[in-house]
């Protein structure tokens, strides 16, 4: 999972070094990538790619691409620190669908760990002059889209094999990204090719190794470590794009951190 949470900030560091090519193009070079290595598994494993879960896959793969295309276009954006850290409202916005869309029960501790991660995004807005509310909605949304995808994903858990669901999102999001880049293409040069396929590759790593941890462990041992994403992001950020931080802003950054591991822990034990 350290490994995972490493290759994963890798590849938001690319999209940052990208930001003069429009987003969709990032998206469809990422997916892109993604789904030729997902054809090449699915062929080796024997397995029908088509699925039997037509549109639960659908909605899967299309939120799962709004979801991505937000995210990248608020990396580029916004400080990389600051992205990460509401991106990772995700699981907040998971657990409130999952009383809709699961049954799940909610209990009153989730609902004060959700008022204090919002309270922290609301924090790092009013210290961070970098950030407009427009960029902090469009990330607050990706975070949305994030959870309705990741809801799809542990409602098919039982129903389609996970390499069929992986392939979904990634060539929706591969042709979305195509269609799209139709009306809005840049042609990369020098580094950005480096940048490009190093996106694609971290991409591939972070999920083998996120695969593989989950597959080796407890899940509820090794996903905690998943947070660290937010430590790559400030350390990465001013290492490669000299962004730094007032108190304020780290404060509120942990406030969104502490909500989430609460949620995470009070779901654990509920399960």
């Amino acid at each position: 999972m350290l490994l995972a949470t490493f290759w994963f900030a890798l590849m938001n560091v690319c999209v940052k070094m990208l930001v003069h090519l429009p987003t969709m193009e990032l998206v469809f070079f990422r997916c892109g990538i993604a789904t030729l290595i997902c054809f090449i598994s699915l062929y080796r494993a024997g397995l029908d790619w088509t699925g039997s879960n037509r549109l639960l896959l659908l909605l899967r793969g299309g939120f799962g691409t709004l979801a991505l295309y937000l995210f990248f276009y608020t990396v580029q954006h916004m400080p990389l620190g600051t992205a990460v850290t509401i991106q990772y409202l995700s699981p907040v916005f998971t657990s409130v669908f999952a009383v809709f869309l699961l049954r799940e029960p909610l209990r009153p501790l989730q609902v004060f760990s959700f008022a204090v991660s919002f309270g922290g995004v609301l924090l790092m807005k009013g210290f961070d002059g970098s950030v407009s509310w427009t960029l902090l909605t469009i990330g607050v949304v990706s975070a949305v889209f994030s959870a309705l995808a990741y809801n799809m994903v542990r409602t098919l858990r039982e129903r389609e094999h996970p390499l069929v669901v992986v392939l979904h999102f990634q060539l929706l999001g591969a042709l979305t990204g195509a269609a799209f880049s139709v009306f809005d293409w840049r042609m990369p040069a020098g580094s950005d090719w480096i940048f490009l396929l190093l996106l694609g590759i971290f991409t591939q790593l972070g999920q083998e190794n996120l695969t593989r941890s989950l597959q080796m462990e407890n899940m509820a041992r090794v996903s905690i470590l998943n947070y660290l994403g937010v430590v790559y992001a400030l350390l990465f950020g001013w290492m490669f794009f000299d962004e730094s931080h007032g108190m304020q802003e780290y404060a509120g950054m942990a406030m969104v951190l502490a909500g989430v591991v609460m949620n995470f822990f009070t779901t654990v034990r509920k399960v």
